[in-house]
């Protein structure tokens, strides 16, 4: 589920960028893609001891 998170937060991010929409604050979604996609990792790492 964090996966598709991360892959519509990165959508939204490469569109905002595109299309000029959203202006500086759009990168605040590749901020939040970055963070949930860190998270995930080491979610996923404690998980496997």
């Amino acid at each position: 589920m964090l996966w598709t998170l991360v892959g519509i937060l990165l959508a939204i991010w490469l569109l905002g960028l595109i299309f000029k929409i959203g202006g500086a604050i759009i990168h605040v979604f590749l901020i939040v893609a970055a963070l949930v996609l860190v998270y995930n990792i080491i979610k996923n790492r404690i998980s496997q001891r």
